[in-house]
């Protein structure tokens, strides 16, 4: 389990570190590189919107890749996605900029960025259910929780490594170059993760089954499309709550309020850092009190803090960011801790890799690609405060909240009781 559960945790960190650092560049360099002949916002809700892209050709992946993983195991899925995305982050970094090829350069980043979604799209449900499949009962909650770690870590080394380059480069260094720094690293860590992965056992309970679905799509649509619905619904919020904090309130904070680049990314990162910290132990009251209650008690707090979160914001002063944005990851990691043990415990085994992938990344289409673009335009609106933005956050919170209230709970109460559909 120990190294089962470090392999996801690092795939999941390299494949999440290519997609956030594409969202830091759209928030700090690609507006005036790629969409030069826009307005300062007309251009910033340009570049959100190729981030957005990403998201919108997640559940595709979830698709293309479900497949596999129920068709033909889950090991598979975790090479494919990794190099497709890993291939597709560095090729960004080599995209020459409007200037130099004009409107071809705009296309080829929505081209890129549509693929690195359909690996990403891929990757959450095979590396989970790897895991998932292979842990005790008991402590599932636990061992599924660390490829959750793994957006922590990818997002910590991919704004590491910018906030070095921003901190070490002149503006115009950064623009012509530095930028491009962090996709091409992405080559060399999409390399370890192969390494890391090559050596893995595939799942013992895809090797019990006998009866493989010949569609899963269609078994998922005609059979769960309400789990579907009600799982993508539920996990909005907490897309919109990290894509929010990482990447709109960044364009914010520097473009709006005057912060420096390298303030906006210490405050981020280190309400990053304690959420990446907290995941494991949140997981494990999952695993005592159960899924759904932690993720009620999550929605809550988040449809609660939304406001005290971007009046924080709005004081531009490193310290109120920080708590503000420790606050809205608090409520994130709350839920988000457990969701790696609850979704595939909801679906049975022959759909699983599917249904759990499907339902994860419709989620992220309603919470995360939306969620720059709204509150971009919501907060172009207003004074100083975005209250705008707090109220669309809220209103996302409480979507999220009833939701999972109609989603039943899943972990095993006693070894002699009847197990949930994982077991």
């Amino acid at each position: 389990m120990v190294r089962l559960a470090a392999a996801s945790l690092a795939g999941t960190a390299i494949e999440f570190y290519d997609f956030f650092v594409y969202g830091t560049a759209a928030a700090l360099v690609l507006g005036p590189l790629f969409f030069p002949t826009f307005s300062p916002l007309a251009g910033t809700l340009a570049a959100f919107g190729t981030f957005a892209v990403g998201f919108v050709a997640r559940p595709l992946g979830s698709v293309v890749f479900g497949h596999i993983g129920d068709r033909h195991g889950r090991r598979p899925v975790l090479v494919v996605s990794l190099l497709l995305t890993g291939a597709a982050t560095v090729a960004v970094g080599c995209v020459p900029t409007y200037d130099t090829i004009g409107v071809a350069a705009p296309v080829l980043l929505l081209v890129l960025r549509f693929l690195q979604g359909l690996g990403l799209g891929g990757e959450w449900g095979g590396a989970v259910l790897l895991t998932a499949e292979h842990a005790p009962a008991g402590r599932r909650g636990l061992w599924s929780s660390f490829p959750q770690v793994g957006p922590a870590v990818g997002f910590l080394l991919a704004n590491g490594v910018t906030l070095a380059l921003a901190a070490s480069l002149s503006e115009a260094q950064f623009a012509q170059w530095g930028w491009r720094v962090p996709f091409w690293a992405a080559g060399v860590l999409a390399v370890a993760g192969l390494w890391l992965r090559s050596s893995l056992p595939e799942s013992p309970r895809f090797l019990e089954l006998r009866d493989h679905a010949r569609v899963p799509l269609v078994e998922v649509v005609r059979d769960h499309w309400r789990l579907v619905l009600l799982t993508a619904g539920a996990l909005a919020v907490g897309y919109a709550i990290f894509y929010a904090v990482t990447t709109w309130s960044l364009a914010y904070g520097t473009e709006r309020l005057g912060v420096s680049r390298v303030d906006m990314l210490v405050c981020i990162m280190g309400a990053v850092l304690v959420k990446g910290a907290l995941t494991p132990p949140a997981a494990m009251l999952g695993d005592r009190y159960g899924r759904r209650p932690l993720c009620l008690a999550g929605c809550a707090a988040a449809a609660v803090w939304m406001f005290p979160m971007v009046a924080l914001l709005a004081t531009g002063e490193p310290l109120p960011m920080f708590l503000g944005f420790l606050g809205a990851l608090l409520a994130f990691v709350t839920m988000f801790a457990v969701i790696a043990a609850y979704l595939p415990e909801l679906y049975e085994p022959r759909v699983r890799c599917t249904g759990a992938a499907v339902g994860y990344n419709l989620g992220g289409v309603l919470g995360g690609a939306l969620t720059p673009v709204a509150a971009t335009a919501l907060a172009e609106q207003g004074g100083r405060v975005p209250w705008g933005v707090g109220a669309y956050l809220t209103g996302i919170a409480l979507l999220s909240l009833g939701c999972f209230a109609l989603l039943p709970e899943t972990r095993p109460v006693r070894a002699v009781v009847a197990a949930p559909v994982m077991d």
